[in-house]
């Protein structure tokens, strides 16, 4: 068993460093017998050694204090918050403080974290406790090896059809566990082929393995399931969630599943949209499907995630009032209250798919009785795919900021997803994540910010953009203080420039066709995905206001007018909502289609100045870090070029307006 082998490597390893060194371990309250507990120890001995060597953390402020023996105590206190911590460093050392063994374990990480970050062992302090319950990873890995919008290699879970466990596998826990992370999915929300055996005894023993890895760091396994199981691995005709066979069904799988898997948290289902099958086949609707795997599995303690990505994807291009963004309110909300209690809706941050700029969605504050949680995605499909440089921090702090006006004083979407709003505990945020086998996980090496940020952020919503980005970039490079200044405007700058050069103001998309990477402006415009620009020779955008499709109309009073109507709108976000005329003024006193061009240029040449940037930090970089971003800004300013020509080439030939600056445009 995994918890025997590594509880044993913590006793080991403690052994052989009684006596020596400069700390010692007290516990009070908590045993190195327990596995979390044990693993919070090793970590520590590991990461001081790591960080620092024992020999510079002094507990005092002189060579001669700091050779005293100090104290790591860890103590419980039960007045602090589950999975909360309270660090506090003195001249004798460091006391940790928690109710509960992940509170330990992040304790530690949190204590590593600051000396890392420049902290000497007596500066050590911070109390937290998580922001939201649930803090979550969904991989989308294939069991063939393969992943879905993977852009760091293939998967180091599955290949060829068989699970990967290895010494990856304990430091990708030890990784999620760091940055706060209690959750992960390991299998795409698109279950087909061998994935749907998961939950059958050709894999059983190998994901029991993967559950008590995870469960040693934390962490809870849940797996995607297949909502046509019943079909697909039973002997059934029809997975209607009302059928009693159906029921029957599941009921059994369930319980041989806890038997199999007693440390499994519960199943991410997508159902109904691309292709899946779902409750809609049937007649019936998400309430349905969810409820009834919600019931069955409630014995054990399993939860339902379902997610609300549910839409037609066979729309007509020529309907103008049928409208994608509007499909998960109207599926969901007139059902809100209808689910059952272990049931969270998981929630894209937008309503359309995960675009460098769109709004919140509606259904965020607009469910008032429903557990639900936030869905935002850091692998790149969108932006950038990992090759070029797009901090995602800054768009996720703006959702996680936004207020829906769904009750006064508790009303941001931060408020609504950590549980506070409706005070519900299955509450929280998911991400979609971008790691792969590639050696430094995440491809481009400047990409591992969004995958550490989002688990500080979800870990704690009131950290800044740049907070993050300056502890990443201190835990990730040791720069100076100039060079790591410059990395961390990079990593701000990088949103907007990525937006300047691909999406004007909210319209999104006009990308390639399946692959997602680069322009193409009128790829989708005529397709049955429902992600429309709407241009023609006068103007750009999709009417979704009350004498268009609607749809700004599903937020309530005072996010409704402002949207409805183009002269209170974010301009940001104004051809998201508004057909508008090339000719429009802005704020800015420039009209639509300046903007556009101006826009594109800036974001091309701003870009050049991001790979100048790197550039210059190419003496306190290590080479083979440098050379593999350096590689990549290659690539980011080609896409950036194309953009900008083919963008601008685009409009200008719609609308025959002429660039008032007489650049050059084909």
């Amino acid at each position: 068993m995994e918890t025997k082998k590594w509880t044993q490597l913590w006793l080991d390893y403690k052994k052989a460093y009684d006596g020596e060194g400069i700390w010692k371990i007290v516990l009070n309250g908590f045993t190195d017998s327990q596995v979390v507990v044990a693993n919070a120890l090793y970590e520590f001995r590991r990461g001081i050694e790591a960080l620092t060597g024992e020999a510079v953390l002094e507990a005092g402020k002189d060579e001669e204090q700091g050779k005293k023996l100090l104290t790591l105590t860890i103590s419980n206190n039960d007045s602090v918050s589950k999975e909360g911590y309270h660090i506090k460093g003195s001249d004798e050392g460091i006391l940790v403080e928690a109710s509960d063994e992940r509170g330990v374990l992040y304790g530690v990480f949190a204590i590593l974290r600051q000396i890392a970050c420049g902290k000497r062992a007596f500066e050590v302090s911070e109390a937290s406790s998580p922001s939201n319950p649930l803090r979550m990873m969904n991989h989308w890995d294939n069991m063939d090896g393969s992943i879905e919008r993977g852009y760091s290699g293939e998967s180091f879970f599955f290949e060829k059809d068989e699970i990967i466990i290895n010494d990856r596998t304990r430091d990708y826990a030890r990784f999620m566990a760091s940055i706060g992370i209690n959750g992960v999915v390991i299998n795409n929300v698109n279950v087909k082929a061998a994935a749907s055996y998961l939950i059958t005894d050709r894999y059983y023993d190998q994901v029991a393995r993967f559950s008590e890895i995870f469960n040693d760091y934390g962490i809870s396994l849940y797996l995607s399931l297949n909502f046509a199981s019943p079909i697909e691995i039973g002997d059934l005709d029809t997975c209607d969630p009302l059928d009693k066979k159906v029921i029957s069904w599941w009921k059994d799988k369930m319980k041989e599943i806890y038997e199999r898997l007693p440390l499994l948290g519960g199943f991410l289902v997508k159902a109904d949209s691309e292709g899946r099958p779902g409750p809609f086949t049937y007649g019936r609707t998400q309430a349905d499907g969810a409820n009834m795997l919600a019931d069955v599995i409630k014995p054990y303690g399993g939860i339902i995630i379902w997610r609300c990505f549910v839409y037609n994807c066979t729309q007509d291009w020529r309907d103008t009032k049928t409208d994608r963004a509007r499909a998960g309110y109207d599926y969901f909300k007139h059902l809100d209250g209808a689910y059952h209690d272990n049931v969270i809706l998981q929630i894209k941050n937008g309503p359309m798919d995960f675009q460098i700029r769109e709004p919140v969605s509606p259904l965020l504050g607009g469910l008032q009785h429903t557990n639900q949680m936030l869905e935002v995605q850091i692998a790149q499909e969108y932006t950038g795919h990992q090759i070029d440089l797009c901090y995602l921090i800054p768009l996720f702090k703006e959702v996680l900021d936004f207020h829906t006006h769904c009750c006064e004083g508790k009303d941001t979407v931060a408020d609504v997803v950590s549980g506070r709003t409706m005070g519900n505990s299955l509450a929280g945020m998911a991400a979609v994540i971008n790691t792969g086998n590639d050696a430094n996980w995440t491809g481009n090496d400047l990409a591992a910010a969004n995958l550490y940020g989002f688990g500080r952020l979800s870990f704690d919503t009131d950290l800044s953009a740049e907070e993050i980005a300056k502890e990443w970039i201190a835990l990730t490079y040791k720069l100076p203080e100039k060079e790591a200044g410059v990395l961390c405007s990079m990593l701000l700058r990088s949103r907007e420039i990525y937006e300047k050069y691909t999406s004007p103001l909210g319209i999104g998309w006009m990308v390639t066709p399946g692959d997602h990477y680069g322009p193409s402006i009128d790829g989708y415009e005529y397709s049955r995905w429902g992600t429309y620009h709407r241009a023609d020779h006068l103007g750009i955008g999709v009417d979704r206001t009350d004498k268009g499709t609607g749809y700004a109309q599903q937020y309530y009073e005072e996010n409704a007018v402002m949207y409805n109507d183009p002269e209170k709108c974010p301009e940001e976000l104004l051809l998201f909502f508004h057909h508008i005329p090339y000719t429009w003024k802005l704020k800015t006193g420039k009209t639509l289609i300046q903007h556009i061009y101006d826009s594109h240029f800036e974001g091309e040449e701003e870009a050049r100045g991001l790979a100048a940037d790197w550039e210059s930090l190419k003496d306190v970089i290590p080479a083979v870090s440098f050379d593999r971003v350096k590689e990549r800004f290659e690539r980011q300013l080609y896409n950036a070029r194309e953009w900008r020509d083919q963008v601008n080439s685009y409009f200008y030939r719609k609308s025959g307006i002429a660039d008032e600056k007489g650049r050059t445009i084909y």
